[in-house]
């Protein structure tokens, strides 16, 4: 048989050009990898940032209150810090929460600065969230017995011999109260991390 194309030529007709045979291309597709934005590595380290914020307030206020506490001592005449339980838990509670603001200062600045948490993300935001509950309920209750004792004191007329006493007394109570303040909003933001990796699996929502 002759092909059509063959049969047109001598016709006298002009043939039609045949397609071109189509070939089979594979584009070979890289995976997609997931990345942060710009924007989003920013709100993270801004994120990040004001932890670290909340931390150095919360232990330099500690520190203070434990500090002034210490050296509440007026000579052999005035009363002592230590003669007093709620003084006392108020002095032990602010020293240990100044150690453990310390601490997550380091463990901030480690992830501000390498992007990664200092112990495995699970534990990190499990461990700070815990922490900061517990010692900020501990913080609390140091600063409301120190209070109370406070008010006995000065309803007993002890004040009034040892002023000074009873005023850096009440000062170290004041600052107590404002490292309870921040580490109770590190607490908020913890709390939030730790939200964030049971929806997303990861400490912050980006």
């Amino acid at each position: 048989m002759r092909s059509p194309q063959l049969q047109s030529t001598r016709n006298g007709e002009t043939p039609s050009p045949s397609p071109p045979p189509t070939h089979h291309r594979h584009h070979n597709r890289i995976p997609g990898t997931p990345f942060h934005s710009t924007v989003s590595v920013q709100k993270l380290r801004r994120f990040n940032s004001l932890i670290f914020v909340f931390r150095l307030s919360s232990f330099s206020f500690s520190l203070a209150s434990a500090v002034f506490m210490l050296t509440n001592s007026r000579g052999s005449s005035s009363p002592r810090w230590y003669d007093f339980d709620a003084f006392r838990f108020v002095f032990a509670a602010n020293a240990i929460v100044a150690l453990y603001s310390l601490f997550e200062m380091v463990a901030s600045v480690w992830e501000i600065s390498r992007g990664v948490t200092l112990f495995p993300e699970v534990l990190q935001v499990w461990f700070d969230f815990g922490h900061d509950q517990v010692f900020a309920y501990l913080l609390l209750s140091a600063d409301s017995a120190g209070t109370a004792l406070a008010k006995v004191l000065k309803g007993m007329g002890t004040c009034d011999s040892s002023n000074g006493f009873c005023v850096q007394a009440d000062i170290s109570i004041a600052l107590g109260f404002a490292g309870f303040l921040f580490i109770g909003l590190s607490s908020l933001l913890s709390g939030f991390r730790v939200v964030c990796f049971i929806i997303n699996g990861s400490r912050f929502h980006l």
